[in-house]
């Protein structure tokens, strides 16, 4: 793989700034923050009030913990306009969620929001090995999804060449790939696989793309898929974050020169671990469930926000800010099987070990009797003949048997049967009956 660290003169003066000079331009900012919610989003006015604390009471950064949590639920409550701070007028952008599960989530963007936004996601860009002149193939989805326009614009910020495919017709997506001469990838870790098993039906090595790296983000992938994807690709794969209620993409970006978690970018935004059951603070290097404070939004300023995500943080590397580890797994996406807590990511990191099976997976819940069963359906991987089904299955069970702690049935199919996706993958499936 090509050596894409950064030369003198590529970081931002923050990026390598002091501890006391990030907490000082943190604590100065965070004021504004909180005042600015106080003022002009009734929800917050009222959370602060009931809770006893008002924005002059942050005297420190540690201060920040006597306020109230914002959760995605009232998001919803306050459908569609109802956290905003600026007046509708003022609002050069609106995204929001599908609303699949529930009340969209809507957050909006002014002109000055935007631009902040384009620098992260620049620097995020440029953090992962990306210069100037560079093509990017943008793969996120398009439209109310933050991921596709939130990239492309960084992407411009930094001077890169954008290439607005989106997600769907993977094809399509080797072709111009390839045509363009794409240096870098923005795309979902599942999606990426979808692109790599198309390379092979067109019968080409995915080691001979012009790719340098891929940008993997809006779902947890471990460091064992990493290998996978650089091993295929003969390319750098890093890891970026956001959320909508946030930001976007860009909250926080993986180095590609040291690829040992992900910088928060905490000029604008400020992170906190929890315990997700009481609340309390974490210190840094404990896991925990990430809550986020906006410090420099205007149109939606988001006042500890609680993520679900789980992860731990710790000291800065490459660049000052703190990194967050990689996410391991949401706190709403755990499954309990008979007492035993369950993450996905989990279960990739096991079928990641065994040769015989492709790396397409997903969890299907049922209770055929009393008791839950889960069952893993994967996929035999290109290669091994029908007769290693049965033992590739064995092996994945026994692997997750042994270091998971439950049991699991492993259905191994023909490839190309598991369900793929274009944007985030669907790992659960939950065909319990509902309870009454």
């Amino acid at each position: 793989m090509k050596d894409l660290s950064p030369k003198p003169g590529d970081l931002d003066p923050i990026e390598t700034a002091s501890r006391d000079e990030i907490g000082a331009l943190q604590l100065q900012r965070m004021k504004w923050s909180l005042r600015h919610a106080y003022d002009n989003v009734p929800f917050y006015k009222k959370a602060f009030d009931e809770a006893g604390v008002h924005p002059d009471d942050l005297t420190s950064l540690s201060d920040l913990a006597k306020f109230p949590f914002t959760v995605k639920q009232d998001l919803r409550d306050h459908y569609p306009f109802g956290l905003f701070a600026v007046p509708r007028q003022q609002i050069a952008r609106i995204h929001a969620s599908s609303g699949t599960t529930g009340q969209p989530t809507v957050v909006g963007y002014t002109k000055n929001d935007l631009e902040m936004w384009h620098s992260v996601v620049a620097r995020s860009l440029r953090a992962s090995g990306l210069r100037a002149g560079d093509v990017l193939h943008n793969a996120y989805g398009y439209g109310l999804f933050t991921g596709g326009m939130g990239v492309h614009g960084g992407a411009e910020a930094a001077g890169l060449t954008v290439v607005p495919v989106s997600g769907g017709m993977t094809q399509r997506q080797v072709r111009l790939i390839e045509d363009f001469k794409a240096d870098g990838i923005t795309v979902t870790p599942s999606y990426a696989l979808s692109i790599l098993d198309e390379y092979a039906k067109q019968g080409l090595d995915p080691r001979d793309s012009p790719l340098k790296v891929g940008i993997f983000g809006a779902e947890p992938w471990t460091n064992a898929m990493r290998k996978e994807i650089e091993d295929a690709f003969d390319m750098h794969a890093v890891d970026i974050y956001g959320l909508s209620e946030v930001i976007g993409p860009g909250v926080a970006n993986e180095c590609v020169e040291t690829k040992d978690g992900l910088h928060v970018w905490e000029d604008h935004f400020y992170p906190e671990i929890i315990d997700p059951e009481t609340g309390e603070v974490l210190p840094d290097g404990e896991l925990g469930e990430l809550v986020f404070t906006s410090l420099t939004k205007e149109a939606f300023p988001i006042i500890r926000y609680r993520t679900r995500d789980l992860t731990r943080l710790l000291p800065g590397t490459a660049r000052s800010m703190r990194r967050m580890e990689k996410v391991t797994g949401r706190s709403d996406d755990m499954i309990i099987l008979r007492g035993v807590n369950v993450f996905p990511t989990q279960i990739e990191e096991q079928l990641m070990e065994v040769p015989a099976l492709a790396p397409h997976f997903q969890i299907e819940l049922t209770r055929p009797d009393r008791m839950d069963l889960m069952t893993v359906h994967v996929e035999l991987a290109e290669g091994p003949s029908a007769d290693a089904r049965d033992a590739a299955a064995k092996s994945l069970s026994g692997k997750v048997k042994s270091n998971v702690g439950i049991s699991v049935k492993v259905n191994v199919t023909d490839p190309g049967q598991v369900a793929r996706s274009e944007g985030k993958a669907v790992r659960i499936v939950d065909n319990r009956p509902k309870e009454n």
